[in-house]
């Protein structure tokens, strides 16, 4: 099926979203425990944490780590948002930078002016929706020191619905920047899967009892609870997370001619992003990739930087190890899909 979708669905009481592209899962969202990154909560600074420039941070029902914070005081009210899940009992990863973000606009505390995204290049469409917010902001008003940028979703969308969100999102900067004093509180919920699919896909949803089915995730949930997926050309690539670091694991199949390590190679760095997305992956990752010489290996690295240009999730190549290893590190922004199946 062709054009992209947001197959929306419960699995086993948790809310799931696929994006399928022409008919392949690309992107998957799925519930999690806790606090989901975007909250925003009012906190209280705790204590440092010695060696690391950050502070402990008190929470409504836990705490946070905030990197950073120099010249913060034990039992300052201060402003923070999740940026992703916690690990194994460590505190909630926090930033007081703190972007309030919806559909159409993204409010900045602490970044004023307003911004179109550069995704936008049409001249007039940049001009249009610059005087369509300053039109908006005049009857609801950003607090002081608050900007917005009006995001690339904003190209050919409804102006009516633009100038919605754009309300929507000065009068949410007001609420939590008029809200600062007292205990810790949770501010503003992280989105769910649902309503994460609506502000960042741009997709149909379809949200029919089969939509899952129907669209090929629940399938794609059950290879995902596999290591191994066949690659063209009779390979495999196998993608293993330890305490450490995702371990990834490239192989010929049967087929061993000279070329097959660089073919294989190719294939599966084209193919990891996709993997490591829809597995949550994130941390330091180690490609185990079949042998070529020395003088393929920058076909192979060339192929997985084209394909983490598509990829949302922050991601850095480090480059080859001496025995011949690719590493690179990859922002921990998503809970594990393993371990968001096994929680009840």
């Amino acid at each position: 099926m062709k054009g992209r979708v947001a197959a929306l669905g419960i699995v086993e009481g948790r809310q799931v979203a696929g994006l399928v592209v022409d008919g392949r899962v690309e992107d998957l969202l799925v519930e999690g425990p806790g606090l989901a990154p975007g909250a925003v909560l009012r906190g209280v600074v705790d204590r440092p944490l010695k060696g690391t420039g950050g502070v402990i941070v008190r929470l409504p029902g836990g705490t946070g780590f905030l990197r950073g914070a120099r010249g913060r005081r034990p039992g300052e009210a201060i402003l923070v948002q999740v940026v992703g899940w916690p690990e194994g009992g460590k505190a909630v990863p926090l930033t007081d930078r703190v972007v309030l973000k919806s559909r159409y606009a993204i409010a900045t505390p602490g970044a004023p002016g307003i911004n179109v995204s550069r995704a936008i290049r049409d001249e007039d469409m940049r001009d249009e929706l610059t005087v369509l917010t300053r039109e908006v902001l005049v009857d609801a008003p950003l607090p002081d020191g608050v900007g917005l940028i009006l995001r690339s979703a904003c190209e050919g969308a409804d102006m009516d619905a633009v100038a919605a969100d754009v309300a929507a999102a000065a009068g949410l900067a007001a609420q939590v920047l008029g809200d600062a004093g007292g205990g810790p509180e949770l501010l503003v919920d992280g989105p769910d899967p649902h309503v994460a699919a609506w502000r960042d896909w741009d997709a149909r949803p379809d949200d029919a009892p089969d939509a899952l089915a129907r669209h090929g995730v629940l399938d794609a949930l059950d290879a995902l609870s596999r290591p191994d997926m066949p690659l063209p050309g009779g390979g495999t690539l196998a993608v293993e997370a330890t305490r450490a670091l995702v371990a990834v694991d490239v192989d010929t199949g049967s087929d061993r001619s000279p070329a097959a390590g660089l073919k294989a190679g190719i294939a599966a760095m084209r193919e990891l992003p996709r993997q490591l997305r829809l597995r949550g992956l994130g941390g330091m990752v180690v490609v185990d990739l079949a042998p070529v010489p020395k003088k393929d290996r920058r076909q192979i690295e060339a192929a997985l930087k084209a394909a983490l240009r598509a990829d949302p999730v922050e991601t850095s190549v480090a480059g080859w190890t001496p025995l011949g290893n690719l590493e690179m590190t990859r922002k921990r922004e998503r809970l594990p899909l393993s371990v968001a199946l096994s929680r009840r």
